[in-house]
């Protein structure tokens, strides 16, 4: 008889315990955490990433820093601090393969690396991201090339500065991708080396208030030059991006930035310019 009693009153132990756990989790659901890679990145260098495959989504947690995917490659990401001194933020980015990958960054006078090669998924072990069908690089290029022959056939979307010219030309689409037909022009006798040509989201009006929310926009292809603009000279260069429209309230910037130099230039593209885009043929 005692020895029944013990066992049941084991038996109970062990489902107290169960009911315990359970009631501390509050869900039989198993979340797997993925842990961040601490990255410390400086003002004056950049910091590359190279990526097993084709970078194909970047989110960054602040616009403290700068981030764009190499101009001609699928695989790289350079990372640099737009402001000396930040409040440590995040940065997110998604492969090709469907793999996600989590950075904590940091400020540092002295980074320990400049190009970070990842070349094993201790962080990102299997694919989390699941793509719709999509063109493919071919067909991309051969779009790319298309709309860089084209006629413009857009008017006065046009910024300038210290003889620095910043012009969005044309606007196109097939299927998946838009197609950004650029006009980038130096007047000036200096050479314009580019330090980014970026695109983002962001709100049409900024409050000193509020902080304003910047959404990367990172190219899939580049046809053209864009690494510099030589001088009295002016180029086409075409950026093709995934389909978007643009929310009320917001728009999409072009930015045009001069490596060890002022001359910068932001052109702001509104949903309508996007509504109106050619069909590539």
């Amino acid at each position: 008889m005692k020895r029944k009693v013990k066992m049941m009153l084991g038996i109970l132990v062990m489902l107290l315990q169960a009911f315990t756990v359970f009631g501390q989790s509050g869900t039989s659901v198993d979340n797997s955490v993925i842990q961040p890679v601490r990255l410390a990145v400086t003002y004056s260098k950049t910091t590359n990433i190279v990526f097993p495959y084709a970078i194909r989504s970047v989110d960054r947690g602040s616009q403290d820093i700068l981030v764009q995917k190499a101009i001609g490659v699928e695989n790289i990401l350079q990372v640099k601090a737009a402001v000396i001194g930040f409040k440590e933020t995040n940065l997110t980015v998604v492969t090709a393969d469907g793999s996600l990958y989590s950075y904590l960054l940091s400020y540092t006078d002295k980074p320990t690396a400049l190009t970070i090669r990842v070349t094993a998924k201790k962080y990102a072990p299997e694919q989390l991201a699941v793509f719709s069908r999509d063109a493919t690089t071919g067909e991309v290029e051969t779009n790319a090339g298309k709309v860089f022959d084209r006629k413009p056939t857009v008017k006065r979307l046009t910024e300038s500065q210290h003889d620095i010219g910043l012009q969005v030309t044309g606007v196109f689409v097939f299927e998946q991708y838009l197609y950004l037909q650029l006009k980038l022009e130096n007047n000036s006798p200096i050479n314009y080396d580019i330090n980014l040509l970026r695109l983002f989201v962001r709100d049409k009006k900024r409050s000193k208030r509020t902080a304003s929310q910047e959404i990367e926009i990172t190219p899939a292809y580049v046809q053209g030059n864009a690494d510099n603009i030589r001088n009295n000279s002016a180029q086409t260069v075409v950026l093709a991006i995934r389909k978007l429209t643009i929310p009320d309230k917001k728009v999409l910037i072009i930015q045009l930035m001069e490596a060890n130099g002022g001359r910068h230039l932001e052109l702001l593209l509104k949903n309508k310019h996007i509504l109106k885009a050619k069909a590539v043929r």
